[in-house]
């Protein structure tokens, strides 16, 4: 039985023979089909395994595990024990609601595995007892020899054998933006995957050429199946809110039972009956439950998600819209998400001058200018005409209609010099017909060029076009041609200096030349005949270009407080100088460049903090990616990931919040993220951030505004207890108070909008409690004003000679009356409601209007008097409540002047 070779380190590291005899396998014939079946028993189906993951009950009942959740269970559970079903039925219609929502995420969230088992299912090519036939995918095994083509999806991991021209696209894969020209040299042991030439890898696409190779790895051995087990192992971590909500719901959860306990201890030894002692501290229980917060958390989280939809980033998962708003580390993938991922030629150098070329991608749009700014087209000059013929004739790319869309198929290198041919007054089926191709000499690594024998038909001549590597044509030409189409004597240094200027400023540069083509003779094209006969053109240089809006985008994360990180598969070199365009690169140890050599030598005490100081990562795996997004979150960072490729996946999972590409992003990638952008545009994500901002603060609002209820609610119950007296409100009455304002009210704070200035702050600090120590006193203020007040008017309406009925729906007036007029407050949580406009928030006064009625009708109509045990109340009782709640208003303002001046 073969000794298969491991994926990640041996087969580039062995002559294709000693791969082949260490498979047991031929390089000619390949397996015997018999062998073939006894292999695919002893691996398995070339399918990326599925995870093994909790049953459907499981994953539901899971959504229940969570401490505030289980507040809300005791609330329903003793409303119910209290005789008020209808509240209880809310309350946990309330729960339900909430685990069919997380259950629905959570479900979605696992589609990121089947979508990368789907990228190695279809057919494929394979010699076996010496013939060519085509076989499921998923029946390759290891030894197979099988054969790709252009088009093709490289189905296994191969390590080539037999390479012919061939060229793969990995930029899924590796983040690499140009196509890799494959052959079969030797390579080291410790080669980078982005460099190994000799492999052909699972997933990836062939774009030109052919070649045979053998598989070494099938399904999970892939390292395609490496990067779906990263995927699974990358935990989904919990976002700043719910970790936030959780500590608050059992910090919440242990003073309501503390408090309730206390009531009935005290109520007990008091001599009261344990029975009524119970119902009271149940009565304390309702009146400290914020009902209405999970509602709320859902229903403004759902608010942020439809305006975020209106911005072009669709949310995946609720809690992300928050996530974003404490976003302090954005790490961008280069390829795709930066640049467009269309190459595109910048500048043409030829003997007598340089031309700028404006557009960008492939868009068809653009000219050419030269020195002075002036448009100019290939006549201008010879040299120029020849050298942009050179690009579009010497290619095997094309441009075709996919649905509508313009798209390139072939090499975008090639497809960057059609449409700088097109630019120039050359469109590609112009040249096509004016010189149709005789003969092609293919580019190899090891040639670095490419010709092709043309025949002019305008002359009737036969010409041989040339691009390729600048320094491998550069030594094949005896002379260069000039604007008029004079060949001159060559000027080699000249020609130099400005392909090393070109390749400073992060440009491909590639050179184009001519030759005799015999004339109108027989022609032929003989590789050993070009060198020396060969006239200079001129080069082309090109690069993947930012998008237009990606560097302000990155301005306006920085003036956010938000770092932008570039990780990418691509060289140094040319991520430098994207991330000198967008600005990413700063001045001293903070423009730090690292590549994932430079990271696999520090030191893992030095990593997480060289991390944090780098701006660029260049040519980087998969799990060094994920080891970047850990290192930041170690160093307390909330991270954002953004991605588009397969390659991406796992530290888009592993990220606090992942974003993925919804145009030119794999499946893969969208599953594995949080948000999609619909449009693919870096500066989606700033607009999402400014709107998650506005949902924390929102929620904020909410929690600020909410709980002074609660609290007065239940001190108003202790103290009763503790001083002996009659309840002032009553536990039906509560529950009232708790889900009547928090749908009519506190809710109207989701819609409130979002706060000027909102992106000029820094992000919220990961380590800050979800209420600071300012929004507590505020809190405990207006709550010890609710005790005060409502005991207050409770007694003066008693004192007066009301019924203790009357009393108490004064006090539970009171109670609303106050929360109106605390919500109009709590629309800022720093500037005065004034500043902010009183009525800029309709929905506001929507739910004021709403309570109001709800009130009039608990107070006045027979049948809730009879309910709620309530009764009329006459205006001077309103008044005496409405000084109450303005004292509130009062306070509260005076407290955010003083904090504003301190």
């Amino acid at each position: 039985m073969p000794t298969v070779p491991t994926s990640g380190n041996v087969p580039h590291g062995l002559a294709a023979h000693e791969v082949l005899l260490s498979l047991d396998t031929d390089g000619e014939h390949g397996l015997t089909t018999e062998e073939a079946t006894r292999r695919r028993e002893r691996f398995g189906p070339n399918l990326l395994p599925a995870t093994a993951g909790a049953g459907v009950v499981t994953r539901m009942l899971r959504q229940f595990h969570h401490p505030l959740i289980y507040v809300l269970i005791a609330a329903g559970a003793i409303t119910a024990g209290l005789g008020e079903f209808v509240d209880s039925a809310v309350i946990f219609a309330v729960v339900v609601v909430n685990a069919i929502i997380g259950f629905v995420q959570e479900s979605k969230a696992e589609g990121a595995l089947d979508a990368l088992r789907s990228m190695v299912r279809g057919e494929a090519s394979v010699v076996r007892d010496g013939r060519e036939e085509k076989v499921p995918a998923e029946d390759l095994v290891p030894g197979d020899l099988v054969r790709v083509a252009a088009g093709d999806k490289v189905p296994a991991d191969l390590r080539l054998v037999r390479p012919a021209e061939l060229r793969v696209d990995e930029s899924a894969l590796t983040g690499e933006s140009a196509p890799v020209v494959k052959d079969e040299a030797v390579l080291p042991e410790p080669t980078p995957m982005a460099d190994r030439r000799n492999m052909a890898y699972s997933g990836t696409l062939v774009t030109s050429g052919s070649g045979t190779g053998v598989t070494v790895a099938t399904g999970a051995r892939t390292e395609l199946g490496r990067i779906h087990r990263l995927v699974g192992s990358a935990q989904t971590l919990a976002t700043p809110l719910t970790e936030k909500l959780s500590w608050f719901s059992k910090v919440l959860t242990v003073a309501i039972l503390s408090l309730a306990a206390l009531t009935f201890g005290v109520g007990v030894v008091r001599g009261e009956k344990p029975v009524e002692m119970f119902t009271a501290a149940i009565a304390l229980a309702v009146g400290a439950i914020p009902e209405g917060l999970p509602a709320a958390v859902t229903i403004t989280l759902a608010i942020g998600v439809a305006r975020m939809a209106r911005r072009r980033a669709v949310i995946r998962r609720l809690p992300a819209v928050e996530t974003l708003g404490g976003t302090t580390v954005i790490c961008s993938d280069k390829t795709g998400t930066l640049t467009e991922n269309q190459m595109t030629v910048r500048a043409v150098w030829t003997p007598d001058g340089e031309y700028e070329v404006t557009g960008s991608g492939y868009d068809p749009d653009g000219e050419l200018r030269d020195g002075d700014a002036n448009v100019v087209t290939a006549e201008a000059s010879e040299a120029l005409r020849w050298c942009l013929l050179a690009g579009a004739g010497c290619t095997d790319a094309a441009f075709v209609l996919d649905g509508g869309r313009r798209t390139l198929a072939g090499d975008p290198t090639e497809g960057a010099m059609l449409v700088a041919a097109g630019k120039g007054g050359l469109p590609p089926e112009q040249v096509t017909t004016a010189c149709p191709r005789i003969a092609t000499i293919p580019f190899t690594s090891a040639r670095g060029y490419m010709a092709t024998l043309h025949h002019d038909r305008a002359t009737g001549d036969h010409v041989v076009l040339v691009k390729g590597a600048a320094e491998r044509v550069l030594a094949m030409c005896r002379a260069q041609l000039t604007a008029d189409g004079t060949a001159v004597p060559l000027r080699p240094d000249a020609v130099l200096a400005a392909t090393e200027r070109l390749a400073g400023r992060g440009l491909r540069v590639l050179a184009t030349a001519i030759g005799p083509g015999h004339g109108a003779t027989a022609p032929r094209l003989d590789e050993d005949a070009l060198p020396g006969t060969l006239v200079l053109t001129g080069l082309q240089a090109m690069h993947d270009p930012p998008r237009p809006a990606a560097a302000a985008a990155v301005r306006a994360c920085h003036t956010a407080g938000i770092t932008v990180k570039m990780i990418t598969g691509d060289h140094a070199k040319t991520a430098t100088a994207i991330a000198g365009h967008l600005g990413l690169i700063g001045e001293g140890p903070d423009g730090r460049v690292l590549t994932e050599t430079d990271l696999a030598a520090l030191p893992a005490e030095r990593y997480p903090d060289a991390v944090d100081r780098a701006s660029v990562f260049a040519r980087v795996s998969p799990e060094q990616k994920l080891r970047l997004v850990k290192a930041l979150q170690a160093r307390k960072h909330i991270v954002a990931m953004t991605g588009d490729g397969v390659n991406d996946a796992p530290a888009l999972r592993q990220a606090n919040i992942g974003i993925a590409m919804g145009t030119g992003g794999t499946e893969v990638a969208k599953e594995a993220a949080d948000m999609v952008l619909t449009d693919d545009d870096f500066a989606t994500i700033e607009a999402a951030v400014e709107e998650g901002r506005g949902v924390f603060d929102n929620l904020t609002k909410f929690i600020v505004w909410t709980l002074p209820t609660n609290i007065g609610e239940g001190m108003v119950i202790l103290v009763a207890i503790l001083i002996g007296a009659r309840l002032p409100i009553l536990p039906t009455q509560i529950l009232w108070i708790n889900m009547t304002t928090a749908v009519a009210l506190g809710l109207m704070l989701a819609f409130e909008p979002k706060e000027a200035g909102i992106m000029n702050r820094p992000p919220r600090d990961p380590g800050r409690p979800l209420l600071t120590g300012a929004l507590l006193i505020r809190i405990l203020l207006v709550s010890a004003l609710l005790v005060g007040g409502s005991w207050w008017i409770f007694k003066w309406e008693e004192a007066i000679g009301s019924g203790l009925t009357e009393a108490r729906t004064a006090a539970l007036n009171l109670f609303v009356t106050v929360g109106v007029f605390y919500l109009f407050s709590c629309r800022s949580l720093t500037r005065s409601m004034w500043r902010i406009g009183p009525l800029s928030n309709r929905w506001v006064i929507g739910g004021v209007t709403v309570q109001a009625l709800g009130q009039a009708a608990i107070t006045y109509l027979p049948a809730m008097n009879h309910l709620f045990r309530t009764a009329p109340i006459g205006a001077q009782s309103w008044l005496r409540i409405v000084a109450i709640a303005v004292l509130a208003s009062l306070v509260v303002a005076v407290d955010k002047r003083l904090r504003r001046t301190a």
